[in-house]
């Protein structure tokens, strides 16, 4: 079992009070089951959520829409997980739904994971998401400067000359100055 599930299988082990469905679901090979937990009606969330990064780590894109909801939810253990499994789905499909949500204005406040899934995903839909994110960001007053943070360091990552004006910006706000420094350079080199 390799770390991410274990993680998983311990947290969701907890929500699920060890049930017997609990350990079903943890070790079945059956992906035509756990593709099931994802459309019965009244599953529970931990159920789901197992049966969706199980099918997801799998490769098995049937898993993609039930991932992209746990990639926003308000809970950050359910948002980590579901961009692990993302990221090992390789679907298409994730870098424009990762955008999509962290450049969400309603939802900003649970976009710092798919900012860094966008970074980890090195797609063309990161650069432009990441850019449009810290600037929002840059606001005086803005309370979601760790999503800022994450900003900076993916597009410092990504090293897209592209980013050079808005990492800039995030030079002269204080929490945000010595990440758009250490950036810059990066882009420079």
């Amino acid at each position: 079992m390799d770390e991410e599930l274990r993680s998983l299988a311990e947290r969701l082990r907890g929500e699920s009070g060890g049930s017997p469905a609990y350990e079903r679901l943890l070790v079945t090979e059956d992906r035509e089951e756990l593709a099931g937990v994802l459309t019965e009606r009244e599953r529970p969330l931990w159920a789901r959520e197992m049966a969706a990064f199980r099918l997801g780590c799998a490769g098995d894109r049937r898993a993609f829409e039930s991932l992209v909801l746990l990639l926003n939810h308000r809970d950050p253990e359910r948002c980590v997980a579901a961009a692990h499994a993302l990221s090992e789905l390789a679907d298409p499909r994730t870098p424009r739904a990762a955008a999509a949500l962290a450049t969400n204005e309603l939802r900003v406040a649970y976009a710092l994971v798919p900012v860094r899934l966008l970074t980890r995903l090195r797609a063309p839909e990161s650069v432009p998401a990441l850019i449009t994110v810290l600037r929002r960001r840059l606001a005086p007053g803005d309370p979601h400067w760790r999503v800022a943070l994450a900003c900076v360091e993916g597009l410092g990552a990504l090293g897209d000359e592209r980013a050079a004006g808005v990492l800039e910006s995030a030079r002269t706000h204080p929490r945000l100055a010595a990440a758009a420094w250490a950036a810059l350079a990066r882009l420079a080199d």
